[in-house]
């Protein structure tokens, strides 16, 4: 029983997954191990790898991190997590939701196999770009974002700077070096005026989609976060998208935050506020569902008259 306690505790501080060397290092036999599988306490994740069923976690965050550590234990002290998976790791924002897909890297000299739902790269990096993220080895955000964004379409890779911005994993400064390196890999040509465009004060990635949206209709925003001040100077507001001759605030409404209650108070006592001390203010929002049709962005903000 203890050793089965030691596996457990090992599997948990490890996202619910172990290896079968780990299980055997804390006591546990061969016959233990099949035990534990024919219950179905345990499941094989891959080979030599199993993931514990009652310490998985129900959210989709938790299924990540299983299923990263799962394909580590696989692969071996080489193998880190890398592009998309690394950046749902950093929580830069924009990607599509996870589907289940590992993206996991390994030295240039190893032999990729195969492992399912694994997908890998041999690509060269540096050992200061493969850094530790809970407990896990993923590569550094600057190099998440070199790789990534050879994969990736324009609005979700600049959906992932701005996010990288907005946190602090990058600093504007380091984009131009990051552009640079890429020279010569598959994709970068594609890719190089992209990074030009990312803005660290875009705080989600539906604003973003919209600034891009307006700019590619020849529209693009005044003003990002945009701060609003009484007659006593104090701050009332601060709005997502500004431009200046039309008046005109764009609020970005990613529709989730807004459910709550509490939200929907806080966010009309806010727009009150606005309302009274800049009559002239002009508000529109736009919500994921806008973006089927971006045109329609475009028209509407434009059918707003200069002041």
């Amino acid at each position: 029983m203890e050793a089965i306690r030691a596996a457990y505790r090992a599997a948990a501080a490890q996202y619910g997954v172990l290896s079968k060397a780990q299980a055997r290092g804390c006591g546990m036999a061969e016959p233990d191990i099949r035990r534990q599988l024919r219950r179905g306490a345990w499941v094989r994740a891959h080979q030599g790898v199993f993931r514990v069923r009652e310490l998985q976690g129900p959210t989709e965050r938790g299924r990540l991190l299983s299923a990263v550590m799962a394909a580590q234990l696989a692969l071996g002290p080489a193998g880190f997590a890398c592009a998309e998976t690394a950046a749902r790791l950093w929580g830069m924002q924009g990607l599509p939701a996870w589907d289940g897909t590992v993206h996991m890297a390994v030295p240039t000299q190893s032999t990729p196999y195969r492992i399912p739902g694994v997908r890998l790269q041999a690509w060269v990096t540096a050992p200061e770009e493969i850094v530790s993220r809970g407990g896990m080895r993923a590569s550094s955000p600057g190099r998440t974002l070199r790789d990534v964004l050879l994969r990736l379409d324009r609005y979700t890779a600049v959906c992932l700077l701005d996010s990288a911005l907005n946190q602090g994993l990058v600093r504007p400064g380091d984009l131009a070096g990051l552009s640079a390196a890429n020279r010569g890999r598959r994709g970068c040509r594609r890719s190089r005026p992209w990074w030009g465009l990312a803005d660290g004060r875009a705080q989600s990635p539906l604003e973003t989609r919209i600034r891009l949206v307006c700019a590619d209709g020849g529209l693009p925003p005044d003003d990002l976060q945009h701060r609003f001040h009484d007659d006593r100077g104090r701050l009332i507001a601060v709005g997502d998208l500004w431009w200046s001759e039309r008046r005109l605030l764009v609020e970005a409404d990613g529709r989730a935050p807004h459910e709550l209650p509490a939200s929907l108070l806080c966010d009309r006592r806010r727009q009150n506020a606005l309302e009274l001390a800049h009559p002239d203010v002009r508000i529109l929002r736009f919500t994921w569902d806008d973006l089927r049709i971006p045109r329609t962005i475009v028209d509407t903000v434009r059918a707003v008259p200069t002041v």
